[in-house]
């Protein structure tokens, strides 16, 4: 069985690390402060369930799933990711990341800037547009007619199969965006971002089909192109 690591535990990786759990995966849990504060939510995921610390998260997932502040991007280990798939699930919050010039001339992307600092890891956006309740709540079985999609965006094909196809284990269909570069066209404050799937006031939030995430995407504009 694929094992999911996750570095990074809060609200992304937390709820992306029960989906996996109810869908049969084993997870390995880290973050910044250590193991031991990852006790009781493993405890509470099960038996598939353990907390390591981001090293050891990042030797054990087949795939790995970078969920931190984006201002600690550089602190991600690179060597035990090296050839892995990563899914990515950061946004640029000035606020709170401090300016990025590259990212404030949009002259690169927070996944393109991850890709930079791993190497050779195989890097897919995912995640970063859908507010953590609202991935919990809309999961839905294959086949299922309120069926949410997500959007992915990276630069190697089998990367993107293997993240497709734990996204349909995990309860959702999969809009691929093309290239990494193109992972802009969720991003904080774009048509495709988290009000896509509903209210932050509505815990069970509004499903989001293929075609609606796509024709989100398609009319998310850079910040450079949006009106004051």
């Amino acid at each position: 069985m694929t094992t999911i690591g996750f570095i990074g535990s809060g609200n992304i990786g937390s709820t992306v690390a029960r989906l996996a759990v109810d869908a049969g995966y084993d997870v390995v849990l880290s973050n910044s402060r250590g193991p031991e504060t990852l006790r009781d939510l493993a405890a509470e995921l099960g038996p598939r369930a353990r907390a390591a610390t981001a090293s050891e998260a990042a030797q054990a997932g087949d795939i790995v799933v970078v969920s931190v502040p984006l201002k600690a991007y550089r602190a991600v280990p690179a060597e035990p990711l090296a050839g892995k798939v990563v899914i990515d699930t950061n946004n640029y919050y000035p606020e709170r990341d401090g300016h990025i010039p590259e990212l404030d001339d949009e002259s690169t992307t927070t996944a393109e800037l991850l890709a930079d600092h791993l190497g050779s890891a195989r890097v897919v956006k995912g995640f970063n547009n859908i507010y953590f309740r609202h991935l919990g709540a809309l999961a839905r079985p294959s086949g299922s007619p309120d069926r949410s999609a997500l959007a992915i965006a990276g630069d190697d094909d089998e990367a993107k199969a293997a993240v497709t196809a734990f996204l349909d284990d995990i309860g959702y269909d999969t809009v691929d965006l093309g290239p990494l570069a193109e992972g802009w066209r969720t991003q904080r404050d774009t048509a495709a971002y988290a009000g896509l799937y509903g209210s932050f006031d509505d815990p069970e939030g509004t499903p989001g089909d293929a075609e609606s995430v796509r024709a989100a995407a398609a009319r998310s504009r850079r910040y450079a192109d949006t009106p004051a």
